[in-house]
């Protein structure tokens, strides 16, 4: 709907959400988010504003009214820490998950609300804002616009260096963004450089063989593919499958494990939730990425050994059937099984792995929600 300025009350000044410029026009649904015009108000829509529309009410009207005592204040100050927490966090996901996707635009709502949220919680320096940095940094790189997107990184970067005790974990994800902005500008040697220590700090936090860690191996392959160096950039992308095909069978492994106590109550039901490793909507969307673009790599390879593309059909089969895509799983395995029977070892490890998925694969889908990770009985 659109608003009439002068009938605010004096001194309130109504801003657009994405720009910070006079607002003229209201969510209609939430009515607490305001833009200066139809086409932020639809950007923002898609970014962020439609997962977080109604969680925003609570938080811009939480000034009502005055408590009297300490306790209700307090309580209310969690409640309202509590929202803000998680809003940085949902906001924070689903900005990477859009990254992911290849949704630059649509990423820079997502970050710019978790910076906000981010300074709100934390303050103007805080090392907790360089996560929201780097998305920002990161959509601006795949926008093309390179100078935002330096000016993005330096800010995180003079964040990190002014803070002495920065996790390597925020030191990684600096690192890989700085790594990705070199490429963009064709300075590989630097890129490269980047992306080594984002793969030493990641490293450092969750080890050499994690999902974690794998982002930096399959940026810096894409760099030596870019240099042509395919022998180099064949080793990583190789790694990077191995990683991602050894953490998705750990979870399908738990997910169709069958309880020992037949009532689905008492230890061994609760043990095996405890057990499962989930993937959050960030990391589920840099999967499909980075397996389809390593496995659309291979098919243009003609000289791939079959045994290198039966593992990543095998770790794609795995992904959409923890996503629940029952049909891409069940199409992935099929050509897993081709490649592993047209392969030198079809008894390996790995083909029996293979051979066992695509039976599972054609049993009904799991349920995610299920108390104990089998599948589900219809």
């Amino acid at each position: 709907m659109t608003l009439n300025p002068l009938a605010n009350p004096k001194g309130v000044k109504l801003l657009c959400e994405l720009c910070q410029k006079p607002a003229f026009v209201q969510c209609t649904q939430c009515r607490v988010t305001y833009y200066c015009g139809v086409e932020h108000q639809r950007a923002d829509w898609e970014g962020i504003h439609e997962k977080i529309c109604e969680l925003l009410i609570p938080l811009r009207t939480m000034t009502l009214p005055f408590l009297p005592s300490e306790e209700e204040r307090k309580k209310r100050e969690d409640e309202k820490l509590h929202r803000q927490l998680h809003m940085i966090e949902l906001t924070r996901t689903t900005g990477q998950k859009l990254l992911f996707e290849g949704k630059h635009s649509q990423a820079v709502p997502a970050a710019m609300q978790s910076l906000r949220f981010s300074i709100d919680v934390h303050g103007l320096n805080s090392i907790e804002l360089v996560p929201s940095y780097l998305i920002l940094g990161e959509a601006s790189i795949g926008l093309g616009k390179l100078s935002q997107a330096e000016e993005y990184l330096a800010q995180a970067q003079w964040t990190v260096l002014k803070t002495p005790d920065c996790g390597d974990a925020i030191k990684s994800k600096l690192y890989r963004n700085l790594g990705l902005l070199y490429a963009a500008q064709g300075n590989f040697e630097e890129s490269l450089r980047q992306l080594a220590n984002d793969i030493y700090y990641a490293s450092e936090t969750y080890g050499t063989d994690d999902i974690h860690t794998s982002g930096g191996y399959f940026h810096m392959a894409n760099v030596f593919f870019r240099q042509n160096r395919m022998d180099v950039a064949d080793s990583l992308y190789t790694r990077v499958t191995n990683i991602w095909h050894a953490h998705l069978l750990k979870i399908v492994k738990i997910r169709t494990k069958t309880p020992s106590t037949p009532s689905g109550v008492g230890p061994a039901a609760t043990k095996l939730k405890d057990e499962e490793e989930v993937l959050d909507e960030a990391q589920e969307a840099e999967a499909k990425q980075v397996l389809n673009s390593i496995h659309d790599i291979r098919e243009q390879t003609p000289d791939q050994e079959a045994i290198v593309m039966a593992k990543i059909c095998h770790a794609l089969a795995m992904l959409y059937y923890v996503l629940l895509d029952t049909e891409k799983a069940k199409e992935y395995a099929k050509k897993a099984k081709s490649a592993v029977d047209a392969s030198n070892d079809p008894e390996s490890d790995m083909a029996v792995d293979i051979v066992e998925f695509v039976r599972i694969a054609n049993r009904p889908p799991v349920s995610r929600d299920s108390t104990f990770l089998h599948p589900v009985s219809h």
